[in-house]
């Protein structure tokens, strides 16, 4: 299994305005809502919970600001957010999926829809580009100081329960079963290692390169204008230049 590029699309992110910080906020919050609401409001009994908090302080998130959402969804005072997948095809025939959450199903579909056609690429159905990816959970360590044993941190993610392990540059993937992804994290973390994001995640078993550079700059607008979407949750794709 090789390692994509979705840490390097969220390393490229460091550095958003802060009207894109808004919007992170703003989709953390949803996940947030969406979590306490199948699951509780107790991070100790809620590991999807205790993820997403770390997630939003990690993207600077005020305590204030995530306690106030997990006491909205207990309250029932937070929208009803409906969680949506959308498949279709970029430019040059990459595979591309959307997870969205939405109180507004037709104003999500028809935004996806919208950058897809924008973009050169169509929409799909359900099913059209899903049989070409398989869902993991993933795992990223980063050691951008070089202080880790690669043979070592690959060991005890195995010993924790971890599936295939990927080093790119100074960077760790760690692929689980997602049922198994946050007990795998969790073990990770009492060992002492700093976990960077856990994350479920769709690897693709082949990868698409696009060579005509009109494709490429489509490409590239098609997942930002999706990235960019309140609504969307997380994009993946099999597209392997697309860094």
């Amino acid at each position: 299994m090789s390692g994509h590029s979705k840490w390097k699309n969220i390393m490229h992110k460091k550095g958003k305005t802060d009207a894109q910080r808004a919007s992170v906020f703003t989709k953390i919050s949803k996940e947030i809502i969406i979590a306490v609401k199948a699951g509780g409001g107790d991070p100790n009994s809620n590991s999807k919970l205790r993820e997403l908090i770390l997630k939003a302080k990690a993207n600077n998130v005020p305590n204030d600001n995530i306690d106030r959402t997990i006491k909205k969804a207990l309250g029932n005072d937070s929208a009803n957010y409906e969680e949506i997948t959308y498949e279709g095809y970029g430019p040059g025939g990459v595979a591309v999926i959307v997870k969205a959450a939405t109180d507004n199903r037709n104003r999500t579909a028809g935004d996806v829809r919208h950058y897809f056609d924008k973009f050169g690429g169509n929409m799909g159905t359900t099913g059209c580009v899903s049989f070409m990816f398989t869902e993991k959970g993933l795992i990223i360590i980063s050691d951008e100081d070089e202080e880790l044993d690669e043979d070592k941190l690959m060991e005890d993610a195995m010993e924790c329960g971890a599936e295939d392990f990927v080093r790119d540059g100074d960077i760790y993937e760690i692929y689980t079963e997602t049922s198994d992804l946050y007990d795998v994290r969790d073990s990770l973390v009492k060992l002492g290692y700093t976990v960077d994001s856990a994350d479920p995640d769709m690897v693709p078993s082949t990868y698409v390169t696009l060579e005509d550079e009109e494709a490429v700059r489509h490409m590239g607008l098609l997942l930002d204008s999706l990235e960019d979407n309140d609504d969307v949750q997380n994009v993946y794709h099999n597209w392997k230049n697309c860094d």
